[in-house]
């Protein structure tokens, strides 16, 4: 029973492209409309069509992590990029679809103690890990690729920049940086930008790899990096920012994040809000995602941001959407992860490799098929808080210190 019905919810999903599937008896049925490469997979485990039945992500990424999913020349991009120019991401397919608004808010609620335990699942993984396939700031977010020749490294520093740049910043003011990470963004902003920054992770592992870098860079007098939850930040700052963080908030909290950033805002304020962003309507997170990489996890859509932006007295002074600067980055991590993939190995094992192996590929082809993209917002407690161009943001770095004293 389960194979007929599988094959006829894979001939329903699949209309464009070529896909092979041999069935766990040895069966080899095809799919699609015979366009472009074909893709060939294996399933060795019936219990993967019952799966895939519930949930179509949630079944194809585990059966691939678990090796109950072979494909023809490991062709994951393949697979992937098949599955996202067919599936509409984010709406849900079998039954999920009819439970998925229902479990939308549940997923989504973040409390204190469920957010410290959300980021721990990914980001108290061994540090080891994350040197394999960052740059050589720990930079954990979309780069910003101004040239496309750029590497990485250059990419990083050209999205720090530019952020730094939206920000008009003074020596000697005073930034709260909202998920700071591995204090990547702090260094930077205190050592050339000569400003007082404090830091927020609720990550054990980033705050005590951050605080260590601080230390080795001398700059404990302008830098303070807490292992706190941003809500409980209670001072004034001239400036706020946040890159990477937002996806992890949730959408029962977002007026409570937004109003924080009103609050922590000094009246000319300036707050730079960078977050990954789907260009169409709200929808939900991968249930792959949500359970192995992410959890609590959402990508918000513009109109969800706007929303609890608008109610919380906060000027949009300027909003930017970046498209594929993410799929690039996550490639180059990719392409780092595979020329490192024995010493991933040394550190967890195959399993581990092949999840992480799916997760940069997947979330590499969302950005180029699936209408994700990067939004950022700068806003502001005062409509005049910014010039009423972008100009001053192309000025030259000594320029835009100069042109935001005045």
């Amino acid at each position: 029973m389960w194979e007929k019905i599988f094959l006829r919810m894979v001939g329903h999903l699949i209309r464009h492209g070529t896909l092979s599937v041999t069935m766990p008896d040895g069966s080899t049925h095809h799919f699609g409309d015979g366009a472009g490469d074909k893709v060939a997979v294996t399933i060795t485990e019936p219990e993967v069509l019952r799966r895939f039945l519930l949930s179509p992500e949630l079944a194809i990424g585990e059966a691939y992590t678990d090796g109950h999913l072979t494909i023809e020349d490991d062709d994951l991009y393949g697979l992937i990029a098949l599955g996202t120019k067919n599936l509409t991401l984010g709406k849900g397919h079998g039954l999920e679809r009819l439970i998925a608004p229902m479990m939308r808010r549940i997923n989504q609620f973040n409390p204190m103690s469920r957010a410290r335990r959300n980021v721990a699942h990914h980001y108290d993984l061994s540090g080891a890990l994350y040197d394999l396939f960052l740059d050589k700031d720990k930079q954990y977010s979309c780069a910003y690729f101004r040239d496309p020749n750029f590497t990485l490294e250059q990419a990083q520093e050209a999205k720090k920049a530019h952020i730094a740049g939206k920000l008009r910043l003074q020596p000697g003011m005073r930034v709260l940086d909202i998920g700071c990470g591995w204090g990547g963004m702090a260094l930077t902003l205190a050592r050339d930008y000569g400003v007082n920054v404090v830091g927020v992770t609720l990550s054990e592992e980033q705050h005590k790899v951050g605080t260590d870098r601080v230390r080795a860079a001398g700059l404990e007098d302008k830098i303070d990096l807490r292992l706190t939850d941003y809500r409980k930040v209670t001072e004034d700052f001239d400036r706020v920012v946040s890159v990477g963080m937002f996806e992890h908030v949730g959408v029962p909290h977002y007026r409570e994040y937004f109003n924080a950033v009103h609050d922590r805002l000094t009246e000319d304020g300036i707050a730079l809000i960078h977050t990954i962003g789907r260009a169409g309507p709200p929808g939900r997170t991968s249930p792959w995602i949500d359970k192995y990489i992410f959890p609590g996890g959402y990508v918000p859509s513009m109109s969800e941001a706007m929303q609890a932006i608008e109610r919380e007295q906060l000027w949009t002074t300027d909003v930017e959407v970046w498209r594929l600067h993410y799929a690039e980055t996550l490639r180059h991590w990719h392409d780092r992860f595979m020329a490192n993939i024995d010493k991933v190995k040394e550190i967890y094992d195959e399993r581990f490799c092949r999840m992480w192996r799916f997760y940069l590929i997947a979330s590499e082809l969302t950005f180029r098929h699936a209408q994700q993209v990067v939004f950022q917002f700068q806003l502001a407690r005062k409509q005049d808080a910014v010039p009423l161009t972008r100009d001053y943001l192309y000025a030259p770095h000594e320029d835009r210190i100069q042109d935001a004293a005045e």
